[in-house]
């Protein structure tokens, strides 16, 4: 197996953790119009900075963030140190580091990300609430405010290519390869210098440097334990609401597709549904493509129903243990892991081919 296919669904209870542009005094939620209706939705990269911050509050240390360029509105940039070789997060969410046209010398480099996320999108339609505010303590005249929340269910898709992670291609006399730009020089004197003990090989057909298997295996840990303990979002102080995952289904697969696209839908009299029969009828297209078992973590009390009915459309896969269900951050915590000692190193290379 080489990827990581899954979806997450996030319950927010009276929230509004990812707000867009404001109007006047009002904060304004984001969401999307829909065949005439709204859909609120956290953005994919509000999602990402919460799991790259949750990595941080459990020890990781961050890739330091420079900002550049003029001021407010003009053109302008923020870089980290774009050292993937040396900051996991740079490694796993990848970035673009742009040359200044002052500095002949300064090149732009650049890693896409291994890991992918599609945006938190609410499975059915829900209207937010506008929050009427006032500050009157110690003035006389009060300031108005307002702001927006909304309860919702929303979902979105992810995919982690782990042969990547801690993989750094190097790019050729005509710039194939950038996409994982390294040069071989920085790559190996920043694990030199690291004791990581890169070294160069080939991968997907480019010259490449390698971190050692030790240190891609706990890399790649770091994103489910961060999910496990997730945090953050927007109007915590007047919105608290807990942010790991309410459900989270994994599947390993050899190639870059996420068969469960389809799988998480919404029922109109009770909501978020997962399709059992969908996913059975994935999983038998899809036969040699994938490993067992699939892996579904499910918070206690979070659509009752739903699971219920999940349960009993999918009775032989469970009673086989084709599909495992287990609360979220134990599903999370056991795959990290079983990363972390090695018991599932076949996923941190390509499958050979057929």
């Amino acid at each position: 197996m080489a990827y990581l296919a899954g979806m997450m669904v996030l319950s927010v209870q009276a929230g509004a953790p990812n707000n867009g542009r404001g109007e006047e005094t009002v904060s304004r939620v984001k969401f999307a119009r829909i065949r005439g209706r709204k859909y609120p939705y956290v953005s994919a990269q509000a999602a990402r900075r919460w799991i790259r911050e949750t990595m941080v509050e459990r020890g990781s240390v961050p890739s330091p963030v420079t900002r550049v360029g003029k001021a407010q509105g003009k053109a302008q940039k923020a870089n980290t140190q774009a050292n993937p070789v040396f900051y996991a997060d740079d490694d796993l969410f990848g970035y673009m580091r742009a040359g200044v046209k002052a500095d002949e010398t300064a090149t732009t480099t650049l890693r896409d990300s291994p890991f992918m996320l599609g945006t938190l999108m609410s499975v059915e339609p829900a209207y937010p609430t506008e929050d009427f505010g006032v500050m009157s303590r110690g003035v006389t005249e009060p300031v108005l405010h307002g702001h927006e929340f909304y309860t919702a269910d929303l979902a979105a898709p992810f995919l982690l290519d782990l042969p990547r992670i801690g993989t750094f291609t190097l790019p050729g006399a005509d710039g194939v390869g950038r996409p994982n730009y390294l040069t071989q020089e920085q790559a190996l004197q920043v694990a030199e210098a690291a004791a990581l003990g890169a070294t160069t090989g080939s991968f997907r057909d480019q010259p490449a440097v390698r971190l050692p298997l030790e240190e891609r295996r706990r890399r790649a840990a770091l994103l489910p334990e961060a999910i496990a303990h997730l945090s953050g979002g927007a109007k915590q102080a007047l919105h608290y609401g807990d942010r790991v995952p309410a459900l989270i289904v994994l599947v390993p697969f050899k190639g870059g597709i996420n068969p469960l696209g389809h799988v998480i839908d919404s029922d109109p009299d009770t909501g978020v549904r997962v399709r059992g029969d969908v996913l059975v009828q994935e999983l038998e297209a899809w036969a040699g493509e994938w490993e067992g078992p699939v892996r579904i973590g499910w918070r206690p009390g979070f659509r009752d129903q739903a699971r219920e009915d999940f349960e009993k459309q999918c009775e032989r896969q469970l009673a086989e243990g084709t599909i495992v269900v287990d609360h979220p951050r134990t599903v999370l915590l056991k795959l990290a892991e079983e990363l972390r000692a090695g018991e599932l190193d076949g996923w941190f290379d390509d499958p050979e081919p057929r």
